[in-house]
């Protein structure tokens, strides 16, 4: 099969077009031949390296963390898929490589494709409407009527978070340029602070929730804009010990990660707030909650750019360089 890979971390220069075997899957996997893959920011962090003390990749690595395909093949103890089923899935941590014709997938990090989308619209969905389920729903469990920060809000996860915390009846803000200020409007934010010319700490007060996808000074001043009680969850911020649990690193790795942290969570500690890391993982049951929504009309997929699977590279450069004026860059592989 054909696929783009790293033989070593670095830049966008590392990664290149290769031939390899096909996939075998095993006796739980799903063998999917891939139609759409999509691009996200933790793929330029992978490879550049970023998380190669915690997630030890062997080398040469195939790239991508989302898809949409064809099931073509099933492992013998497979009970939930069949060959010619349409599916999406953000691999496992552990078995990532989407940028490439075929794919093995244990079947609980698997569900069927909602049928009114396209391949590239669904291939855009599984990371980041995980990455949103996880923090809205999993972890700050939001409820009616709660005030709901959600930073980047034309960004890939900002699309979906706007999406579904209006489902789950918050009031939502959002960051966004002017120019996207009427999409992110129509996706469910019921105000926009135009990040070029508004500080939205200034702004905005007495949020129970936000979700940071920026880190940074946006998430130093995230802490002052909740009420107390509140709490950030972060994609961008410093790791912390739930993480590293969740990771089962060694000790010495665990106290490095916990000093990471300790400075964010001492900020937050002293408003009253809470802090907390979100690494997104692979989850077919809660993939299968998002195709509800999208299939009851409360979750759409925004694409910004679909290139060929022959500009893999392009596609990453594109990405990379925040060219892409809303959502999600996708590549189409059949």
């Amino acid at each position: 099969m054909k696929a783009y890979l790293i033989e070593k971390y670095g830049d966008r220069s590392a990664v290149r077009a290769a031939e390899l075997p096909d996939p075998e899957p095993g006796a739980d996997d799903v063998l999917v031949r891939i139609h759409a893959a999509s691009v996200n920011p933790l793929d330029f962090k992978i490879r550049d390296g970023d998380f190669k003390p915690i997630l030890p990749y062997r080398l040469p690595l195939v790239l991508g963390n989302d898809l949409a395909g064809v099931v073509v093949r099933v492992g013998p103890a497979v009970t939930r898929f069949a060959v010619g089923d349409e599916v999406y899935a953000r691999p496992g941590k552990d078995r990532i490589g989407t940028f490439a014709e075929l794919i093995a997938v244990d079947q609980d990090d698997l569900a069927l494709k909602p049928a009114a989308l396209t391949m590239a619209e669904a291939a855009s969905l599984p990371l980041v409407a995980l990455t949103a389920w996880q923090a809205l729903v999993e972890r700050a469990r939001v409820r009616p009527g709660q005030k709901v920060l959600i930073h980047a809000g034309s960004g890939g996860v900002g699309t979906v978070a706007l999406q579904l915390a209006r489902h789950l009846g918050a009031h939502v803000a959002t960051t966004a340029s002017a120019a996207n200020a009427g999409l992110v409007k129509e996706l469910g934010a019921d105000v926009v602070i135009d990040y070029r010319t508004e500080d939205f700490e200034e702004v905005l007060d007495g949020y129970d929730v936000v979700l940071d996808t920026l880190g940074g000074e946006t998430l130093e001043k995230s802490l002052r804009v909740l009420k107390p009680g509140g709490k950030v969850i972060s994609v961008a911020g410093p790791p912390d010990a739930e993480f590293a649990r969740e990771l089962g690193v060694n000790p010495v790795l665990r106290q490095v990660m916990r000093a990471l942290g300790f400075r964010t969570r001492r900020r937050a500690g002293r408003r009253g707030v809470t802090y907390a890391f979100l690494f997104m993982k692979a989850d077919g049951e809660q993939l299968r909650e998002i195709t509800r929504l999208v299939e009851a009309g409360e979750i759409r997929p925004v694409v910004d750019r679909v290139f060929p699977f022959e500009q893999t590279r392009e596609a990453l450069e594109y990405a990379e360089k925040g060219r892409a004026k809303a959502g999600k860059v996708v590549i189409a592989t059949a």
